[in-house]
């Protein structure tokens, strides 16, 4: 049951809709990692060893912990998808 001027099913369509981003982003990092066939020692962006813990559990890293953090916060800011079309996003 929608409210308001939301039709049935719209809340389940948004939920769907973002399972599916986040499935598609993680299937790109596998994708991306995957073609190298290990992990790299040190990070590609700033040079720094890549722990032993963090190769093992993610096979074929290529960013420290900071590096990658930097780059997913660079991707949540760039998707700009209003999903939820509240009025104070919309104002913005």
């Amino acid at each position: 049951m929608a409210g308001g001027w939301a039709r049935d099913g719209a809340v389940q369509d948004q939920i769907d809709a973002s399972v599916e981003d986040a499935v598609a982003l993680a299937r790109s990092r596998l994708n991306a990692g995957s073609s190298a066939a290990e992990s790299l020692t040190h990070c590609e962006e700033c040079d720094q060893p890549i722990p032993e813990k963090r190769r093992q559990a993610i096979p074929g890293i290529r960013l420290c912990i900071k590096c990658q953090s930097e780059l997913e916060k660079q991707q949540v800011s760039s998707a700009g998808i209003n999903r939820r079309g509240s009025k104070d996003s919309q104002l913005r």
